[in-house]
C-alpha cells in the first residue's frame, strides 16, 4: 500500500492565518487534500501539524484523530514534517509515500490517480506531476528512499533526494495548473480562488 501525508505544520506567516484551514469550495485545504487522496492504493493518510496544531486539529474534528501527527520540530522546515510522517508509518508496510504540501491544495483526484498509476506501472523511485514542463506536487517517493529522506540536509530538503536520483524520476504531465500553484500569501490565494 501507499501512504499519503498532508504537510501542514508551517506557521503560515505570509498568509496571516493557518493555510490548513483556508476554504476551497466549502472545505478546508486539509479536508480537500484528504478527499482527493482517497484511493484504493492509499492505506495510510497522515496530516502533519506543527504551528497552531491544537487550533487546527480542533477545527478538523470530522477527521479521524489517528491521522494527525504533530511535528514538534516544525520550525526546522518542511523536511522535518517529512521526517515526522516517515517515522509515523507502519514499519515495512508501505511501498511509497505521497507528499502533499498544504500550500499546493488545488489538485484533483484525477492527478492522484495519474501519479499512482505511473508509480504502479514503473520501477522508478520518484513520481512527479508536471504542468507546462514544470514539476509540481504531490510527489511520490518509493519506500527505498525513506532513509535518504531522513538523512537529507535540512537546508536542501527532499530536493536533495530528487537531485541524487535524477535518472530515477518519472514525470507525469497533467493539464492541471494547480500542481505548480504555491498558495503562500493572500494575493496568491485570491488569484487562485478567482480561477477556481
Amino acid at each position: 500500500m501507499l501512504a499519503a501525508a498532508i504537510l501542514a505544520a508551517g506557521e503560515s506567516r505570509r498568509m496571516g492565518r493557518p493555510k490548513a484551514l483556508l476554504d476551497y469550495h466549502g472545505k478546508t485545504f486539509v479536508e480537500h487534500l484528504a478527499e482527493v487522496t482517497r484511493h484504493p492504493r492509499v492505506g495510510v493518510l497522515l496530516v502533519v501539524l506543527g504551528a497552531k496544531a491544537e487550533e487546527i486539529r480542533s477545527r478538523l474534528r470530522g477527521m479521524d484523530p489517528a491521522r494527525f501527527v504533530v511535528n514538534g520540530d516544525w520550525q526546522s522546515g518542511q523536511l522535518s514534517s517529512i521526517h515526522a510522517a516517515i517515522r509515523s508509518l507502519p514499519v515495512g508496510e508501505t511501498e511509497g509515500l505521497m507528499l502533499c504540501p498544504v500550500d499546493h491544495p488545488i489538485i484533483s483526484s484525477e492527478v492522484v490517480v495519474q501519479i499512482i498509476a505511473a508509480f504502479d506501472s514503473s520501477d522508478k523511485a520518484i513520481v512527479v506531476p508536471t504542468f507546462g514542463g514544470r514539476r509540481g506536487h504531490p510527489v511520490i517517493f518509493r519506500s527505498s528512499l525513506y532513509d535518504e529522506l531522513l538523512a537529507a540536509s535540512p537546508d536542501v530538503g527532499a530536493r536533495q533526494v530528487v537531485w541524487a536520483h535524477r535518472d530515477d524520476v518519472i514525470e507525469v504531465p497533467t493539464s492541471e495548473e494547480g500542481v505548480i500553484l504555491n498558495l503562500d500569501d493572500p494575493e496568491a490565494y485570491q488569484r487562485a480562488m478567482q480561477k477556481a
